[in-house]
Parts: C-alpha cells; structure tokens; sequence
C-alpha cells in the first residue's frame, strides 16, 4: 500500500468515526463576517498593543491548509478566496467538544472559526479562535503531502486541486479575468457594441481551419462549432452596427500544442469606414490602455525576454522580414523554383499545387516568427493565404492585412475587409476547389454572406486578437494550458 492509499484509509476512518457519533460532516452554510484579505488589510500592520485594543471578534472561513499539534492547542492556516491566516485553538477556550472534534481535522478540511486577533511570539497575526466548526470533510488528501502539485498531467486534468496549492496558478486566473475585462472596459469606452453570434453554423466561415461536426435532429442537418464569427459581424456591419466586438470562443479541429488549444478565446471586432492601417493605430491603443491599467508600465518579463510595449511599434512587410530577419535573400524570394527548394531543405511539407503565397506564408513562419521578440506589426501578405482581405490598390497580389507578433507568436490578424461581393466569390471558388482537392482547412462557399455583401458592406476593417495567448504573454506563462482551466487533454 502506497502513502497516499494508507492516508485516505486513516481519513476514511475519521469520516466513519464522526458519523458514528451523528456528526454532520457537510453542514449547511455558514456566515463569515470577513475575508482574509480584509484582515491583512485592516490589522496587518498593527502590533500586539494595537490588536489588544481591539475588543471585536470576528468570523471567517476557510480550508485548513497546516496544521502542527501540540496537544491542548492547535496552531493552523487556513485559505479562503483571498489569502491564507494563521489560527490558535485551545482546548480550554474552544470547550471539551469542539476541541475532540477538532482532532479529526485534515488538511483539506473547510472549518468556520470565530475569534479575536493576536500576534505571536513569531510576530505573525493570528486569530485566537473562541469557537471552531468544521464545514466540510475532505474524503481524499491534497497532492504531494500537502506541499504543492507539480505533476503538469496532474495539474491539468484536475485544475480544481492546482487552484487550491498552487497560488500563482490563482494569481494567473485572477489576472485573466481582469484582462477581460479591461479590455471591454476599453471597447466600452471607444464606444464599441458587444455582441454575440452564433457558436453553431450551417456554413463554417471566417477562418481557414477544420471545424468541428455536429447534427441537429430537429433541423435534419449538418451544423459546425464556429471556428470565427467573422462572416456574422460583417452582416451586422452591413445592417448598419458600424463599430462592434465579440469576445468569445472559437472551435477548430486542430492539433494541440503549447500555442494551440481546439477550444479558444478570440476577440473579434470592426470598425466601419476605417481601414487596417486605423486598427494598427488602434491596437497600440488598447495594448498601452492594458499595459499601464493592469501593470502601472510598459515593459513585463516573458520567458527571460523584456518586452517593451512603448509606441509606436515597427511595421514591416512580409518579404522585408523574410530577408531581413529570416536572412533569405531577394534572388531566392524572386525565383519560386529556388524558393520551394528551400522551403523543402528546411524540413516544410510542400505539396505540388501549393501557391507561392503560401510558400513564402510558410517559410515566415519557420525563420521568423520565432524571432519577433519585441511588438511587431508584419503587413502586406500574399493574397492566396488572405481569402477575406481587400486588395492593395497598387499591387492586386498583395492584402491590406498586418499581423501582431510578441514574444515570437501570432497575437493579432487584422485586414481591410474585402467588400466587393464578385472578388469574394471568386475567392470562394478558389477555396472550395482547394477544399475538393482535400484541403480540409479551406473555406467553404457561403451564397447568404456573398448575398449580404450584395447589400453594401462600407470600407471597413477588422482585427481578431487571441485571448489565450495574450495572457500567456502578460503572465509570463509558458503554454497555452496554463491559461486555459480546463484544456483539451487526451483520454486517460
């Protein structure tokens, strides 16, 4: 019998014991009349003269997280939502009862404890309980003997158990949540709508990405996950919604890595009357609106890498980077036969009847992207791997269209919206005939968006932002996982 085995047999006898005696392991409710947090924050300076003055009691709750001991009396920490406190029971304060209760204990447990506050000899703050009741019995002990979880699998697949020992991984989960919201308090305030779109579709559009496949019985049809909402926003910008945003998720039939999860978070919005070069300004905008709310600054620390948000950010074409970062040269960039050989020594898949413009996409992603540490906004990308995007007036190969990189990954997307509803279906075309040629990543024909564009979408831009690897980068986490409470994760 392993440890872990003999410690849950030994709580499995206290949970036996108790209920032998009537003892209601799960109470209902309890009434604390303050957190941990407002402890720390009204008393914790306060030296033992001070605290002695102070003639109230107060109630808090909490899960026993140590416990040492030392026969008629007790020294514990206990952890609510906001921080941990140190608490002293004693037999002679708590009575007989409470106190041959309290033996039962386990780290783990949920106790609710009334008293007043002290310092010990120790200096630490601590509440000197008058009254102990324990609220709910653990049946399994925390991991790792109660020091911390550190198994990554373990971690994921039982998140509820990382939150509870691993107080940066809350820290982590706390900051995203206020990063979502100090992004729509941003939107709010350029004075964006939300809005919402559908998450299962008839067509799968805005993306070039494998969806998901579900059947409605009711209906008798075929529907899809969203893998964007794109398609949906640009009709509400034709019935006249001019400036919008959706912040939500997006599904795709992908592969997992450290960068990618099947089910995500995007933001999406658009601007009417603007163009990508406006959104580029605009999103300097909402990253230094972030930066300085959330931060105080301008510079945070990924992965042993300073990143510097301070504006303006460079803007650099494809094929500059391509040469001047990726060090391929322009004879090479300009011959499509040396190009693919290139792409091929460099270990890239290339199938024959793959575009140049993909060709030139791919080999960006291999010898640049990894390098573009600092914000940078990469424009004018081939028109074969932009399907949605405006042409440039001056070269009709070339997109209106940037992407943001930090810290060597793909923040951002955003394009001057193609409106032209005769363009557009050519596109399609192209795409369903790469789909029929078993691209499943290719767009499918959609006859109602082509429709709506028939109805006059104005000169408009739109952008999509990954939520998920934004806030690896502003929480210096390493994996989309860690960011993600419950990824994806395969079958045990």
């Amino acid at each position: 019998m392993d440890e872990s085995s003999g410690i849950i047999k030994e709580i499995k006898k206290k949970v036996q014991e108790l209920r032998s005696r009537g003892f209601n392991l799960y109470p209902s409710g309890f009434r604390r009349d303050i957190t941990v947090e407002e402890v720390l924050n009204r008393f914790g300076k306060m030296d033992n003269n001070a605290l002695k003055e102070i003639t109230d009691t107060f109630t808090l709750a909490g899960r026993v997280m140590s416990i040492r001991d030392f026969g008629k009396a007790v020294f514990i920490h206990i952890k609510d939502g906001t921080g941990k406190l140190q608490a002293y029971i004693r037999k002679d304060r708590v009575g007989d009862d409470d106190f041959a209760i309290f033996k039962f204990i386990d780290i783990g447990d949920h106790v609710g404890l009334t008293g007043q506050l002290f310092r010990t000899k120790t200096d630490e703050l601590t509440i000197l309980a008058s009254s102990v009741v324990l609220l709910t019995k653990v049946q399994s002990p925390l991991p790792e003997k109660y020091h911390g979880l550190i198994d990554v699998e373990t971690r994921y697949r039982q998140r509820y158990l990382d939150l509870i020992v691993n107080d940066n991984v809350r820290h982590t989960f706390i900051l995203r949540s206020r990063i979502i919201q100090t992004i729509r308090e941003f939107f709010d305030k350029e004075n964006f709508i939300e809005v919402e779109t559908p998450m299962m579709q008839s067509i799968p559009g805005g993306a070039t990405a494998r969806p998901f496949k579900t059947y409605h019985h009711t209906l008798g049809m075929d529907l899809y996950l969203r893998v964007a909402p794109e398609l949906y926003l640009k009709r509400l910008v034709i019935g006249g919604l001019e400036k919008i945003y959706e912040l939500n998720r997006n599904f795709r039939n992908e592969g997992i890595s450290t960068n990618h999860n099947p089910e995500f978070t995007m933001l999406e919005f658009y601007v009417a009357y603007a163009t990508y070069e406006d959104l580029m300004d605009l999103t300097e905008k909402l990253f230094l609106y972030l930066l300085k709310k959330l931060f105080g600054q301008l510079t945070i620390e990924y992965q042993g890498n300073t990143v510097n948000f301070t504006t303006p950010w460079p803007r650099i074409s494809l094929m500059d980077a391509l040469k001047d970062i990726g060090g391929i040269g322009e004879n090479v960039l300009l011959d499509n036969k040396a190009l693919i050989d290139l792409a091929r020594s460099k270990g890239l898949e290339i199938q024959d009847n793959e575009g140049i413009g993909s060709v030139l996409a791919r080999l960006f992603e291999h010898t640049v992207e990894p390098k573009l540490i600092q914000p940078t906004f990469v424009v004018d990308y081939p028109i074969e791997v932009s399907p949605l995007s405006r042409r440039k007036d001056e070269n009709s190969e070339i997109a209106e269209r940037f992407e943001l990189f930090i810290a060597g990954k793909e923040i951002v997307n955003g394009f001057s919206e193609l409106n032209d509803p005769d363009d557009q279906r050519e596109r399609f075309l192209k795409q369903a005939s790469l789909r029929d040629s078993g691209d499943e990543e290719a767009l499918f024909m959609d006859e109602d968006y082509l429709r709506a564009l028939e109805y006059g979408l104005p000169p408009t831009a739109g952008e999509g932002i990954g939520i998920d690897r934004l806030v690896m980068i502003l929480t210096d986490s390493p994996s989309i996982r860690d960011v993600i409470l419950f990824p994806q994760m395969r079958k045990k």
